[in-house]
């Protein structure tokens, strides 16, 4: 290689400005003026500024001595020397550069050149400020905010509706206590689960304490439960134990529950404890009633005549009325004592002179007309009203609570089934609240409708109450009990379909009691389907033109035929001439037993519909239930399938899961209901069954209340011959004993 080439060489490898050299010199010139920024303008030397300042220092000192100590020939000499040369060219160019940086450092700074947005308003702001061009209130003043925009309130989200579990009852350790106690009195250990439900805590001992205890359990008959206190106390037992006395009070007294009874005439319940075998009733009654299973009363006897007063010492105290004497479950009596004070307390809060929402009411009144415009005045001065009519008459007392929410009051209305309520949210509307409606059930247990105030009422200011005949004593008490004094009640119903499942005749007392507005409606039920219902409903069974075969009559011989005819109706005829399907078709008859009773319908209409082994407990999924947690609430519904937890239904829309233990006690096939079960309840198509063997049920409560269930079609499968024209004209409801009339006119002034 020659010298030339050689030195060109060592000039083009030795730039500050080329390769790597000049990475790190643009890295060193960012850090140092950071880092000045950083300082607030002083200049502070960078690990890299240090290193190149070394590396010059070195190299200056190395180059001497090489200049130095320079000997040979010309050509060495000349290399060396161009070399050294080269290399102190390059230092002195990077020196110089180095020195630049290091004058411009020194230099003043311009603070705040690299800000923007905010950072550098605030700082022209400060500058402002210092200079004195600008006051300081002026300039940092904080601006006047904006208006907010009101936020909507977040809806209050019910939780999504999950599966309940019905309570499986007592643990298997008490279960199994009880099997053995009714295993050894020869008992049904079958009954073990329902005993040890129905006497709590301690089932067994008290059974082996008192063996007539068993009375208690649902279904258990006196004779049964003698047998099996002899088979436990041997020679002990006897007919006149005044255990067995209390017992056989107490079951007497269930029984009259079941049929409608809040309480018995003493003279009734002691000739029923006579038939029973108990030698001594009134001891028998007596000893209910120390031991607080039951209660005395005695009640003034209104109808009865005064007798004459026998001397001058009666003249001056006056006649004593005659009273009767009446016995009741201590469950039932406070019940009906507390619903009558309650019913006392909205009305003696009532505002005669309606206050200073009168006008509103009268122009509410006004714009409304009919009955409905009379149900607005009543309680625009009223607290408690009734409403009665038939199913077209629903649409008032709802077109009532439509208008008194427009006038802004708090309104809900509630019906004591889902389908009730379904069917009163049409009425309302798609704009209504959801909790516009809700169940009896539901405003109770505060799963739906308006909540409560803080004081535990209900935050209404009118609550209307569709169905009410179907209230019980219960049920009523606990309703009336969730009001504030000031809330009125509207209570509408059609007094001609049956009365409640449980005890008591609520809707009917109130009506006979006189103590508030009555109002009944003019709005008739409509085609004929409703012209046969009105008929029955004064006593009548009169014969209706039906050009679309609204109303059909199917007669038969007996109770095979009566079945057969039945399947035929609900799987082919009403589907093909109607057009209502098969699902949504409910055959109704009067009992569960007998040739034609639920459970021979059910059983043909489960093999023609959804056939199947009935691998769940005799049930199959798809097949039609209705599900009974309490006597009176109905809840149709569908089986799911079956776990290892339970049973699974949808009834009307809600997932239930029903234990195993518990299937056979509160589900039944539903495709055929009694018409107890279906008040209430309304289908597109309804197939009545009359056999000849169930003619002693018929009233004419129950052929109104089954009549009227179809909303476009009623088949009546009509084997009873005169018995159904003879009870609608000769049978009325079956009285029931009840206190309610007198407890509440006692309480309110000039009932």
């Amino acid at each position: 290689m020659s010298t030339e080439s050689a030195a060109a060489e060592n000039e083009s490898g030795a730039r500050p400005d080329a390769g790597p050299d000049t990475e790190t010199e643009t890295s060193a010139e960012t850090s140092g003026e950071t880092s000045a920024e950083t300082s607030g303008g002083a200049s502070v030397e960078t690990p890299a500024e240090m290193s190149a300042a070394s590396s010059e220092d070195a190299s200056s000192q190395d180059a001497e001595p090489a200049a130095e100590g320079a000997s040979g020939t010309a050509s060495a000499e000349s290399a060396e020397l161009s070399e050294a040369q080269a290399e102190l060219a390059a230092q002195r160019e990077l020196r110089e550069k180095i020195a630049e940086r290091r004058a411009a450092k020194e230099g003043p700074v311009d603070a705040g050149a690299k800000l923007s947005g905010k950072a550098a308003d605030l700082l022209a702001a400060v500058r402002a400020v210092e200079s004195g061009e600008k006051p300081s209130a002026a300039v940092f003043a904080e601006p006047v905010p904006e208006p907010r925009r009101p936020v909507a309130p977040e809806p209050v989200r019910r939780p999504a509706p999950s599966a309940p579990v019905v309570d499986a009852g007592p643990d298997a350790d008490t279960v199994g206590a009880v099997r053995a106690v009714l295993v050894e009195g020869g008992a049904p250990d079958a009954l073990a689960a329902q005993a040890a439900r129905t006497l709590g805590e301690g089932a067994q001992e008290q059974l082996r304490a008192d063996p007539w205890q068993l009375l208690r359990v649902p279904g258990v008959r006196p004779e049964q439960a003698d047998g099996f206190a002899r088979a436990l106390l041997g020679a002990e037992c006897a007919p006149d134990d005044e255990r067995r006395g209390r017992a056989v009070t107490v079951w007497l007294l269930e029984q009259a529950a079941t049929a409608g009874h809040t309480a018995l005439d003493l003279p009734v319940l002691v000739e029923a404890l006579g038939k029973r075998g108990v030698p001594e009733p009134d001891a028998a009654v007596q000893g209910a009633v120390a031991e607080g299973d039951a209660l005395l009363f005695q009640d003034a006897l209104d109808d009865a005549p005064v007798p004459e007063p026998a001397g001058d010492e009666d003249d001056e105290e006056g006649a004593e009325r005659p009273v009767r004497v009446l016995v009741g479950l201590e469950r039932c009596a406070l019940a009906e004592e507390s619903l009558a004070d309650g019913l006392a307390r909205l009305i003696n809060s009532s505002d005669k002179e309606g206050g200073s929402v009168a006008g509103d009411w009268e122009a509410a009144a006004v714009a409304a007309g009919g009955t409905t415009a009379e149900l607005l005045r009543a309680i625009g001065t009223q607290r408690l009203v009734l409403h009665t009519g038939g199913e077209a008459a629903r649409a008032e007392p709802v077109a009532t609570a439509a208008a008194a929410a427009r006038l802004g009051l708090r309104v809900c209305v509630a019906a004591p089934g889902a389908d009730g309520r379904r069917r009163a949210a049409a009425l309302l509307g798609p704009d209504a609240p959801e909790s516009a409606t809700a169940t009896v059930e539901g405003l109770f247990a505060e799963t739906e409708g308006p909540g409560r105030e803080a004081d535990g009422s209900l935050a209404l200011d009118l609550l209307v109450v569709l169905d009410a005949p179907q209230l019980d004593v219960d049920d009523a008490a606990l309703l009336v009990e969730l009001l504030a004094d000031d809330t009125c009640l509207l209570l509408s119903g059609d007094p001609g379909t049956l009365w409640s499942a449980g005890p008591g005749r609520v809707f009917a007392d109130l009506l006979a009691a006189g103590i508030c507005p009555r109002i009944a409606s003019r709005t008739p039920d409509f085609g004929p389907i409703g012209e046969l219902v009105s008929g029955i409903g004064i006593g009548e069974l009169n014969q209706v033109e039906a050009p679309g075969k609204e109303v059909v009559i199917v007669p038969v011989r007996d109770g095979a035929e009566a079945i057969h005819r039945t399947v035929q109706l609900v799987a082919d005829s009403v589907p093909r001439a109607i057009g209502v399907p098969a699902d949504q078709t409910q055959v109704i008859t009067p009992g569960h037993g007998g040739a034609a009773g639920t459970r021979a319908l059910n059983a043909a209409l489960k093999e023609r519909l959804n056939p199947g082994p009935g691998r769940f407990g005799g049930y199959d999924p798809g097949d039609r239930v209705v599900y009974v947690p309490a006597p009176g609430r109905v809840r149709p519904g569908r089986v799911l399938g079956a776990d290892a937890e339970g049973l699974r239904l949808e009834c009307e829309g809600e997932p239930i899961v029903v234990p195993k233990e518990q299937v056979e006690r509160v589900v039944r096939h539903g495709w055929a209901v009694t018409g107890h079960q279906a008040v209430g309840l309304r289908w597109p198509a309804v197939v009545v069954v009359l056999p000849g063997d169930a003619t002693q049920a018929l009233s004419r409560p129950w052929v109104y209340s089954a009549f009227s269930r179809g909303e476009r079609h009623l088949s009546v499968v009509h084997g009873a011959d005169a018995a159904l024209p003879r009870a609608v004209a000769e049978v009325p409801a079956k009285p029931r004993t009840t206190r309610l009339q007198g407890l509440v006119r006692a309480q309110v002034p000039g009932a």
